[in-house]
């Protein structure tokens, strides 16, 4: 499967590429290469979590997110988890991020949407704990490059209180 840019027929992406992508995205995660992660994100662009059980359609302006970034403040995440004085990742966690189920949900004039599944084990002080749930990505080809424009991660989980603290990028 593949999408076609509706007023760029020369531009395809082929669910293939986005998979090779996404997969990407999950080993700079588990290797904590989360500088070199934000440069997977377009300038602008926005990362939410919503809480626990949220259904696809939440918006942050009008419930509480655990995480509600625009690109500035997910910039300024990516330095604060590089540092020791983050201390709830410091030693960091090791993680093991797995992507299944990418599908294009469609495209439109220079972006195409598509979602994925996702589990997420995060193992730290003899405790490991396993995040679940699916993502919906909004992207673009920039210069060749794809790019995300919104990443929305969906927790398919009841609640946290089991989990512990949301301190990694899902």
């Amino acid at each position: 499967m593949s999408v076609t840019l509706t007023q760029r027929s020369d531009v395809t992406v082929t669910r293939s590429e986005l998979e090779d992508f996404l997969f990407y995205e999950a080993a700079l995660l588990d290797a904590w290469e989360l500088t070199e992660w934000l440069t997977l994100f377009a300038e602008g662009a926005d990362y939410w979590v919503p809480p626990a059980g949220s259904s696809d359609d939440a918006d942050p302006a009008n419930k509480l997110f655990y995480v509600a970034d625009d690109y500035f403040r997910l910039t300024e995440r990516v330095k604060r988890l590089g540092k020791k004085a983050a201390h709830v990742e410091w030693p960091k966690s090791r993680c093991r991020h797995l992507v299944s189920n990418v599908r294009i949900l469609d495209g439109t004039d220079d972006s195409f949407r598509v979602t994925s599944n996702f589990v997420t084990y995060r193992s730290k002080n003899g405790s490991t704990e396993i995040y679940l749930g699916h993502h919906i990505y909004t992207m673009s080809l920039t210069g060749g490059d794809i790019k995300i424009l919104k990443k929305v991660s969906f927790l398919d989980v009841d609640n946290l209180n089991d989990q512990g603290k949301v301190s990694i990028i899902i």
